[in-house]
């Protein structure tokens, strides 16, 4: 199981549309507003795959870009 640091805050949701290049949008639970995620370098190499409608943890980007996809619950 991956561990995050303090500074990591995981929040969840669901993925909404797949697009291309590994990326996602995903619909945050508890917001009206998708964001824009990428899947982490683990899921890739691994080929974790993810789908719409399945559940993710995202680590979002302090600085408002994209997301990191970091676990398919």
């Amino acid at each position: 199981m991956q561990e995050h640091s303090d500074k990591e805050k995981l929040i969840y949701g669901t993925v909404e549309e797949a697009l291309p290049n590994a990326l996602f949008r995903v619909l945050i639970d508890g917001e009206e507003e998708s964001q824009i995620a990428y899947l982490a370098g683990k899921m890739r190499k691994f080929r974790i795959r993810v789908l719409v409608g399945d559940k993710v943890a995202i680590v979002p980007d302090p600085y408002g870009g994209k997301g990191r996809i970091t676990k398919r619950l």
